[in-house]
């Protein structure tokens, strides 16, 4: 499905049950659907699912100017207006996250999930196809996709990457959102891998300390993709994070 927002097609994905609570998945940088949909798939029996492809990514177009993470969540604000969907549960990895953390300040969330998610100032050091393609290689649940990968993960990194979305890249990495996240008031799931290298462990930790109303998963020998790496464990703890959801 596509719907034009603020001059971008955005392209999207729903399925699941229907009268099931709104659940938002949102994919990190250089990636699209398809590295969400195992976490949809887990969740499609109990809840309405919707997986976006951020602008700039997958089958969604590109920003004719450079935006801000601001912009990127005022996109998927009136997405979800649009199809009435109200107080969503967000589920967000990396860049992804960082959005989701920023909407989660300013609009009503009913919980918020995050996935090696930055908020500081600071390069994502796996942003490069190479090193992505090295850690799918360690992620079992990945080998259907790295097919996929190889086309597209890090194929937009910042040295591949149009002029646009290059400028979007440093305008995310220089974004530093703490203050925001300190306004948020929603339930938060935080997962990490202690083999993170984009964004570091410890920066789970500071989250938890600036969200009111949250909790810290943390994955031994775990890396970026630590959700999906351990996915058995992250679906167990999504269903008894939203139960009663």
């Amino acid at each position: 499905m596509k719907k034009k927002i603020n001059d971008v097609d955005i392209n999207f994905i729903r399925y699941g049950r229907e009268s099931g609570k709104n659940v938002i998945l949102l994919h990190g940088w250089g990636q699209n659907i398809e590295m969400m949909k195992p976490i949809g798939d887990a969740l499609k029996n109990n809840f309405n699912i919707t997986i976006i492809d951020l602008p700039g990514y997958g089958s969604s177009s590109e920003p004719s100017y450079a935006w801000q993470v601001s912009d990127y969540v005022d996109c998927i604000k009136k997405l979800l207006d649009e199809l009435k969907i109200d107080k969503p549960i967000l589920i967000g990895h990396s860049f992804g996250g960082k959005i989701s953390l920023l909407y989660s300040s300013r609009y009503e969330v009913e919980k918020l999930v995050l996935f090696g998610s930055p908020f500081k100032c600071e390069i994502e050091k796996l942003s490069t196809k190479t090193k992505i393609l090295k850690g799918l290689k360690k992620v079992p649940i990945l080998n259907k996709l790295e097919g996929f990968a190889k086309k597209h993960i890090g194929s937009v990194d910042y040295r591949n990457a149009t002029d646009t979305m290059r400028k979007i890249l440093v305008n995310t990495v220089n974004l530093d959102i703490t203050e925001d996240v300190k306004k948020i008031k929603c339930p938060t799931l935080i997962v990490w891998g202690t083999l993170d290298e984009a964004v570091p462990v410890e920066r789970a930790y500071e989250l938890e300390k600036l969200i009111q109303d949250s909790g810290v998963v943390i994955y031994e020998n775990c890396t970026h993709y630590a959700y999906l790496e351990n996915l058995n464990q992250t679906i167990k703890v999504l269903h008894s994070f939203l139960e009663g959801v």
